[in-house]
């Protein structure tokens, strides 16, 4: 029987949809580390290449990647904002955040310790992309959580920076 997964993929791999697919790609490097596994062009009808597809790996995890053809409903988030976040485990939060800022994202939330027990930030990427970025800090107990969220929620914080 033939494998139903394509080699590389996980059952969910992240699709982003972006304005300037190649300035994305170069970004992703820079930002999180980012290897280049495919790209293909595609034609516009402006007479500019895009991208078509492109495979990217982050660490063990595969990231695919298009510009966006609203021609055929495909876009890219709005300044509204995006519905999607995409969350990057990273043995260590604060480089990974500083190099992404140095690259060109924008902090939302800086590194901070949390209740669940990671160190936790979030970012936006330059193509309107929602990130949050953490590192396991300890292993909180389902009732230590719960004491933890409550006692976070009397002091009238949201436990996200808030």
């Amino acid at each position: 029987m033939a494998e139903t997964l394509e080699k590389g993929l996980r059952t969910i791999t992240p699709h982003l949809v972006v304005k300037g697919g190649a300035e994305a790609i170069e970004f992703y490097k820079k930002a999180f580390g980012a290897k280049e596994e495919f790209r293909m062009p595609w034609p516009s009808p402006d007479g500019v290449e895009k991208v078509g597809h492109a495979t990217l790996t982050i660490g063990d995890s595969v990231v695919m990647l298009a510009d966006e053809f609203p021609e055929h409903g495909s876009v890219a988030p709005t300044a509204g904002g995006a519905s999607v976040v995409i969350h990057l485990q990273s043995p260590d939060v604060d480089a990974t955040m500083a190099q992404a800022a140095e690259a060109g994202a924008t902090i939302t939330m800086p590194a901070a310790d949390v209740f669940w027990g990671d160190r936790y930030g979030k970012l936006i990427d330059p193509f309107g992309h929602h990130w949050s970025v953490a590192t396991k800090i300890e292993d909180v107990p389902p009732e230590e959580l719960k004491k933890r969220m409550d006692a976070m929620f009397a002091d009238g914080s949201d436990g996200c920076g808030g």
